[in-house]
C-alpha cells in the first residue's frame, strides 16, 4: 500500500512539471494509427506525434515501425494542438538527439545494419537514426562498383566515418567492414596452416631477398632466398622462374606471415626416397633368403 501511495504521489508531482515548447520529453505509446501516435507522457494531458512528424527515413512507416509499449523521445512544437493535447515532433527530436549517437557510433567504431533507400551520384543513401547517410561508391565494396543500381534495397552492414552536425554530414562505410572480415577469413585459413606441412605451390614473384609462392584460397607465402636451394645461390632467379610449381614446407606462419622452405620440403623427399629405396632392397633380400631356405627344404625332402 506504501509503495502504491508514492507511485501515485511521483505521478501526481510528474503531472504537475512544467513543460515548455522546445522541450524534449519521453512518452510510452499508447494508440497508433496512420495519422498519428499518441503517447502517455504521465501528465495531465497526452501527446501526438503526427506520422509526418516521426522520421524522415523514407522506408519509415508508423504502423509497422512503432508497437503499443514503445518509449519515444519528441520535441514540444505546441503546448496543445487544438484538442488539449501536446503536439510533438519525434524528427525534431531525433535531429537534436541523433548526431550524438552518431558521434557515439564513430568513436566506438559500430557496425550497424542500414537498408539502401536511394541512388545518387557517385553512392547511394540510407538513413540511421533518421539521419539521412551517404555511402561513396568507393566504400560499398571491396573492388569497383559498375551498377548502382544494384544496391537499391539492400541491407549493408556499414560503419560511421564521418559526422558533421553543422553541415549535417553522415558518411558510412560498408567497405571498412567487409576489409576486416577479409583480414578475420585470411588469419582463419593462415591459422589452420600446420609447421611442418609439405604442399604444393605456384613462384608468383621473385626478389633479390626471396620468392613469393601461391598456396592457392588466396595464401601465399615467402620463401626466403637461404631457404631455396640446398646450394649457396646470389638470387633466387638462378633456380627459380615466375610460374614454377614447387614444393615447399611450412617452416611457421608468426605474426600472420607464412614462411616456406623449398630446401627443406625437398630434404624431406630425399629421405623419404632414401627410406623407401632402403626398405625395397631389404624386402629383397629377405624375399632371396626366402627362396633359397625353399630351395634347401626341397631337397632335404628328396
Amino acid at each position: 500500500m506504501e509503495e502504491t501511495m508514492k507511485d501515485y504521489e511521483k505521478e501526481l508531482e510528474a503531472s504537475f512539471r512544467k513543460i515548455n515548447e522546445g522541450d524534449v520529453i519521453q512518452g510510452t505509446v499508447i494508440d497508433i494509427n496512420e495519422e498519428e501516435v499518441s503517447l502517455d507522457l504521465k501528465y495531465y494531458t497526452q501527446g501526438i506525434i503526427k506520422a509526418a512528424d516521426m522520421s524522415d527515413d523514407p522506408g519509415f512507416s508508423v504502423l509497422d515501425d512503432v508497437k503499443i509499449g514503445d518509449v519515444i523521445e519528441a520535441s514540444v512544437v505546441k503546448m496543445d494542438d487544438g484538442q488539449g493535447n501536446i503536439l510533438l515532433s519525434k524528427k525534431e527530436a531525433n535531429a537534436e538527439l541523433a548526431w550524438d549517437v552518431l558521434n557515439k557510433y564513430l568513436e566506438e567504431k559500430t557496425a550497424l545494419t542500414v537498408k539502401v533507400n536511394g541512388v545518387v551520384n557517385a553512392g547511394v543513401i540510407a538513413y540511421v537514426e533518421g539521419i539521412r547517410g551517404f555511402i561513396p561508391a568507393s566504400h560499398l565494396a571491396l573492388s569497383y562498383v559498375e551498377d548502382l543500381n544494384t544496391y537499391q534495397g539492400k541491407e549493408l552492414t556499414v560503419r560511421v566515418i564521418t559526422v558533421d552536425k553543422e553541415k549535417k554530414k553522415l558518411v558510412l562505410s560498408a567497405k571498412e567492414i567487409l576489409r576486416e572480415q577479409e583480414k578475420e577469413a585470411h588469419d582463419h585459413k593462415i591459422a589452420m596452416l600446420v609447421p611442418g606441412t609439405v604442399m604444393e605451390g605456384t613462384v608468383e614473384s621473385l626478389q633479390p631477398y626471396g620468392a613469393f609462392v601461391d598456396l592457392k584460397d588466396g595464401l601465399s607465402g615467402l620463401v626466403h632466398i637461404s631457404q631455396i636451394s640446398q646450394k649457396r645461390i646470389k638470387k633466387p632467379s638462378e633456380v627459380l622462374s615466375v610460374g614454377d610449381k614447387v614444393k615447399v614446407k611450412i617452416l611457421n606462419t608468426d605474426n600472420g606471415k607464412i614462411s616456406l622452405s623449398i630446401k627443406a620440403a625437398t630434404e624431406e623427399k630425399e629421405v623419404e626416397e632414401t627410406e623407401r629405396v632402403d626398405t625395397a632392397k631389404y624386402s629383397s633380400k629377405e624375399s632371396f633368403g626366402t627362396s633359397l631356405g625353399d630351395i634347401f627344404a626341397k631337397l632335404n625332402l628328396k
